[in-house]
């Protein structure tokens, strides 16, 4: 592992990352904004598959809309978390709440995957969206409350190393 580290900690990208004080906000400012579309898609949908707004939002119209917004937003905050963590990767590699935090961002991902795919296993006809809506409401109820709870873990980790570095 160490040599993964210091080879990382070795890349032209890395020292940029390290030395560029604009390329550097410039990236955390990114995956300030990927977590925002990415936080600020996923709570209203959960709240909706926990039976909020049920008869007022079609669960499947606000899916199709924020699904793609959180994707975009997880692709953002990924690909900058990346570039933040080769300004340092030495210290992140050690610091437990980094590995918490990327251990809640694979649990999120991966509880969102196999929603979607429970969703087009379980429907036949219409969009994932429509396929989705149709998944019993339990199923519903226990996906939002792990991605509420597991997003909110993984979105607390980072701000807290962010000001305590550990």
């Amino acid at each position: 592992m160490q040599g993964l580290v210091d080879l990382l900690a070795g890349l032209p990208l890395a020292e940029w990352m390290r030395v560029s004080r604009w390329g550097y906000a410039g990236v955390n400012t990114l995956h300030v904004i990927g977590l925002s579309l990415l936080f600020g898609a996923i709570v209203p949908l959960d709240l909706r598959l926990l039976g909020l707004w049920q008869g007022r939002i079609p669960l499947a119209a606000l899916a199709r809309a924020l699904v793609p917004v959180a994707a975009t937003g997880l692709v953002l905050a990924l690909v900058s978390g990346t570039l933040l963590f080769l300004s340092a990767p030495a210290d992140y590699a050690a610091a437990p709440l980094f590995l918490a935090k990327i251990g809640l961002v694979l649990l999120g991902a991966g509880s969102a995957l196999l929603a979607h795919r429970a969703a087009a296993k379980g429907a036949a006809g219409g969009d994932m969206a429509d396929r989705l809506a149709q998944l019993s409401s339990a199923r519903l109820r226990l996906a939002g409350a792990l991605s509420l709870v597991v997003w909110t873990a993984a979105l607390v980790c980072g701000r807290m190393l962010a000001f305590t570095g550990d």
